[in-house]
């Protein structure tokens, strides 16, 4: 993490927690930590940091479960909280340890010091669980290296399902964790190649999100023994290609508790299948690998880039540094009840951010306990992770879950010099602080320039729990940002007329890229990611066959619990016998429309170009199921909508004019209303009006069409009066999302356009529809 702006925060940091101050380490993997090979293979050295251990013991084993260490040995401090030994291969060899090396640590301190008579699973030293400074050591907890960059295996399994075995706490601090406990595994250097980055502007981009499990997992072309995997999802490059994707988005892949989905019965969904809870920031996830051998997962990712590189296509990684696996305290009365898994066992308040009384964590997560995104050694680790995953696996970008946490200025539940106190227990959002976590990455890494090139595209989701964390538009430039708005005003617009009032100048700001959003702090329209669905709710076609959430439903389709009560989601009036599925379809085309025809960055969620669907179920994070793995064996219908969706995403990346770099001025955006008059502010501000129009010049972009668009909010048929195209040309129709063009041809081939006519003609338009012309 990033330094403190002054040292005046420093000082308060190590009053808090005991620490001697800790230089920030600016430069990437500045500490070297974690396990390494010499250049000739013939030593390994493991560093590891704790600011606040008094004695640190590595532990080797031959195997990563079941068995006892093999062989042990004392690290040494060398200085600035980082310690390390040296161990030659030959030793190791020597200890019978001949295959894969797989190690973890145990550590001693100021709330349990080291005592020579201590063995494992005895409480000898024990002074407290957590003392005054927040320190929670326990010898008898064996601690994953936050750095590994493979682990053996979660710490619940298909052997072990016992998860009292990793907590503290009076019935559980002498429970020694050795043999089941999750190991890191010491890796030599992969060869496997990852291909030539895509250079691609991030403007052109169009992002399709999915699970890489969920991906191939039922998907009857890929052999039965990939499905599910890194290779698996690999095999999908061409498909995903020819659909247009040009990024596709991974639900988190570093390793998370999933290895028991399998032996877990159907029918308790009690599942961890989004990934959103990160057990180790650098191992890719053992669980979707088909090589699971020691270096199989980090191969197989590597390859599987390579496979989505050479079609072209971008890999973007969602990552989890606003909180961890470990959770929080159990009870909110009981404050040394708390798993340990590595961060919490080696050094708690560097990791996780405390409360005054440093027993217990502040939460803006709902999970329990930030991490600490405020504190540099917490921000190294963050930064660190993140070159490996770009440098060495190979990724293009990262979608940062809750990243308002890494904007956070509070350190340990105080404000930074300056500051005002920090709301919320111990969290206040300052983009503004240069030392925050976002403005960390920033300075590390380069961020792809706006006309493509090498760098990274960095996507915040601007929102967390509590304080001042709803930040939409406010982080910094180099940072775009997932736009709710967008997909709160256009979701309002299909299904709330009548029900909330409506402006339809929030919509042309939603078409034309969010400036009232992102204009004002120098950034671009192409910061806004443009969603209407993402796995964060319902699928697309849900959010227009859904009244509300059913969330409480059998397997495989829930039960699940949480979930927003705010979807405006409406099936179309189906279930009061005044819709059809027509209607359902119609207004699913109309949304994925204002996704693809939007100044913006599109995202589309897995399986939304086939209507999939999850009978209303908008939290499906548990559920590892055949629901939610997407399905290849489509109707008529859906086969249909993916004509549709296809031929929209090669629309918009056909048109430069709708991916605009900069701000649209007034004469390459010229509003209309249905009249065919230039729209004033009086029919902007006029909540009785509900339909517009648009036009997109397109020469200014190079583009040889000129664009019109026109959506008719209401639920009756609306007359546009059409304004006059480019000289010497016609207006010709694309698409029209209305009943009566339900088909395989809905969004038609190029070249197939039927010619409507010049300016002044009229166009009748169903209503909850869009319609799209070009200018020939």
């Amino acid at each position: 993490m990033k330094c403190p702006k002054i040292l005046a925060a420093l000082l308060v940091f190590a009053s808090l927690v005991g620490a001697p101050l800790m230089p920030a380490h600016a430069a990437i993997d500045s500490m070297s930590l974690g396990a390494s090979y010499n250049s000739q293979d013939t030593q390994i050295t493991f560093r590891v940091y704790s600011s606040q251990a008094t004695r640190m013991v590595l532990y080797l084993y031959a195997s990563g479960y079941g068995a006892q260490e093999s062989a042990t040995y004392a690290l040494s401090s060398v200085g600035n909280g980082v310690w390390q030994v040296v161990v030659p291969v030959s030793s190791i060899q020597a200890a019978g340890i001949t295959g894969a090396i797989y190690y973890g640590y145990r550590a001693w301190g100021p709330n349990w010091p080291y005592s020579a008579s201590w063995t494992k699973g005895s409480s000898t030293g024990f002074i407290s669980d957590v003392d005054a400074n927040g320190n929670r050591f326990n010898p008898n907890k064996l601690l994953l290296d936050p750095y590994a960059r493979e682990i053996s295996q979660d710490p619940l399994n298909t052997s072990n399902q016992n998860a009292d075995i990793f907590a503290s706490g009076a019935n559980y601090r002498d429970t020694d964790s050795g043999i089941y406990a999750p190991k890191g595994i010491v890796l030599a250097s992969s060869s496997q190649s990852t291909g030539t980055k895509p250079t691609r502007a991030q403007k052109d981009d169009v992002i399709y999100e999915v699970n890489v499990r969920g991906l191939t997992k039922q998907d009857p072309s890929i052999a039965a023994a990939y499905q599910g995997t890194y290779y698996g999802a690999g095999l999908k490059a061409s498909y995903l290609a020819s659909l247009g994707v040009t990024a596709v988005e991974f639900l988190p892949v570093q390793e998370t508790q999933n290895d028991a989905n399998d032996v877990v019965p159907d029918s308790d969904a009690n599942q961890n299948y989004w990934g959103y809870m990160t057990e180790d920031y650098f191992a890719p996830d053992r669980h979707y690998a088909y090589n699971k051998a020691a270096g199989g997962p980090t191969a197989e990712f590597q390859a599987m880039v390579q496979a989505f590189h050479n079609a072209g296509i971008k890999v973007y990684m969602d990552v989890v540094y606003n909180h961890t696996a470990e959770g929080g305290t159990w009870t909110s009365t009981d404050p040394t009840t708390a798993t340990i898994d590595s961060w919490r066992g080696l050094d708690n308040a560097t990791y996780y951010e405390l409360d005054s009384t440093n027993q217990y964590f502040y939460d803006n997560t709902g999970t329990g306990a930030n991490f600490n995104t405020y504190n540099p050694v917490a921000q190294n680790l963050i930064v660190d992770s993140l070159a490996y995953w770009s440098n060495t696996m190979g990724v293009d970008g990262f979608r940062f879950d809750l990243a308002s946490v890494l904007a956070n200025s509070c350190l340990n539940g105080a404000a930074k010099s300056g500051a005002p106190n920090c709301p919320n227990g111990g969290y206040n959002f300052d983009a503004a602080d240069s030392n925050v976590a976002i403005n960390r990455i920033l300075k590390e890494f380069t961020v792809r320039p706006a006309a493509g090139g090498s760098g990274l595209d960095l996507f915040a989701e601007p929102w967390a729990i509590g304080g001042n964390s709803y930040q939409l538009g406010s982080f910094p430039v180099g940072w775009s940002e997932w736009n709710g708005e967008f997909r709160d005003s256009l979701r309002q617009a299909q299904n709330e007329l009548g029900n909330t009032t409506i402006y339809i100048t929030q919509d042309a700001n939603d078409f034309s890229g969010s400036s009232n959003l992102f204009q004002a702090n120098g950034r671009s329209p192409w910061n806004s990611t443009n969603l209407i669905d993402i796995h964060d709710g319902m699928t697309l076609n849900d959010v227009y066959a859904c009244n509300g959430a059913n969330n409480n439903q059998a397997w495989p389709y829930g039960p699940s619990d949480g979930g927003t009560t705010t979807n405006y989601s409406w099936d179309q009036g189906m279930s009061a016998g005044t819709g059809t599925a027509y209607d359902q379809r119609r207004a699913a085309r109309t949304g994925l429309a204002f996704v693809m025809l939007s100044a913006g960055t599109p995202i589309m969620q897995g399986g939304d170009e086939y209507l999939r669907t999850l009978q209303c179920n908008n939290n499906a994070y548990n559920l590892d199921s055949t629901a939610n793995w997407l399905n290849y064996s489509w109707n008529t219908n859906q086969s249909n909508f993916y004509n549709f969706a296809q031929r929209l995403i090669a629309f918009r990346l056909a048109h430069p004019a709708l991916r605009p770099a900069t701000w649209y001025s007034a004469s390459q955006v010229v509003w209309y209303e249905p009249s065919g008059a230039v729209a004033t502010s009086s029919y902007w501000n006029n909540t009785s009006n509900y339909a517009l129009a648009y036009t997109v010049d397109g020469a200014p972009f190079g583009d040889a069409n000129s664009i019109y668009i026109a959506y008719n909010g209401w639920s009756g048929a609306v007359t546009f009066t059409l304004p006059p195209p480019p000289t010497g040309t016609n207006w010709y129709r694309v698409t029209d999302t209305c009943n009566w063009n339900d088909g395989p041809n809905t969004f038609v081939t190029p070249g197939s356009e039927s010619v409507i006519g010049g300016g002044g003609t009229t166009y009748s338009q169903c209503g909850q529809s869009l319609l799209l012309l070009i200018s020939k």
